[in-house]
């Protein structure tokens, strides 16, 4: 098995992205239990410290806590996850303004052609 990762972006922080994308789209609730570290190694085909490293990073976040014994769960708070929800948001438009001011278009002409799409779609 395995997932497609980004050759420019360390993988460990890919995969955090990926379960906080999973939170915010409801694929995984408050409560969830993640995958035992072995399973979602083998299911990302990566490195079992990798996964580790992402459980410790999601417990930093606070979006998970580790329960001795039983797993990794995501934090039932759901003000935690909609702080992270904004957070992501964030980041993904900042990405995106980069990278098409990188291209040369202006927000004014981005901002434009949403509008425009948007339009068309109603």
């Amino acid at each position: 098995m395995g997932m497609d990762f980004e050759k420019d972006r360390p993988i460990y922080l890919q995969l955090v992205e990926r379960i906080c994308g999973d939170l915010v789209s409801g694929k995984r609730k408050p409560g969830d239990k993640l995958p035992s570290v072995r399973e979602f190694a083998f299911e990302a085909g990566v490195n079992t410290n990798t996964v580790q490293n992402v459980y410790k990073q999601l417990e930093q976040m606070e979006l998970t806590e580790t329960k001795r014994g039983q797993g990794t769960f995501i934090t039932p708070d759901p003000l935690k996850i909609s702080v992270m929800r904004e957070e992501l948001k964030k980041q993904l438009i900042d990405r995106f303004l980069s990278s098409v001011e990188t291209m040369g278009f202006t927000q004014a002409e981005i901002l434009q052609s949403l509008k425009e799409r948007r339009e068309n779609e109603c």
